[in-house]
């Protein structure tokens, strides 16, 4: 079964940058659109961006300007570029992405990689 391998988050103090990459576990016969959200404690899980295959992008307001997402889609990749981090940013970051395997459409998700931003 296809899976979504999440990487890359950490502790990090404001103002700082971190990227996180999430790659499917194998090759898929076509994925469309990939996203990122994320779910701090106490709270619902909410968009911070997303990304179609020809990499037309959209972004919550609380991150335009600060974030930017991308995707290779040779590598079945897409990654999160988080730049001026703040506190609130802190949450655990999952990836998304619907897939066609050629025999049915899906949506999976990684398992998620935490995100702390703190002094």
């Amino acid at each position: 079964q296809v899976q979504l391998v999440e990487s890359g988050g950490g502790l990090v103090q404001p103002g700082g940058s971190l990227r996180l990459s999430c790659a499917a576990s194998e090759r898929i016969f076509r994925i469309n659109t990939m996203g990122w959200y994320r779910q701090a404690p106490g709270k619902q899980r909410e968009l911070v961006a997303a990304i179609t295959r020809s990499t037309a992008a959209n972004y919550a307001d609380s991150v335009k300007g600060r974030f930017t997402i991308s995707r290779d889609n040779a590598k079945n990749t897409v990654y999160l570029e988080m730049n001026s981090l703040k506190p609130e940013d802190t949450a655990v970051y999952y990836c998304n992405a619907d897939i066609d395997t050629g025999v049915k459409y899906d949506s999976i998700w990684g398992r998620g990689t935490q995100v702390t931003v703190s002094s």
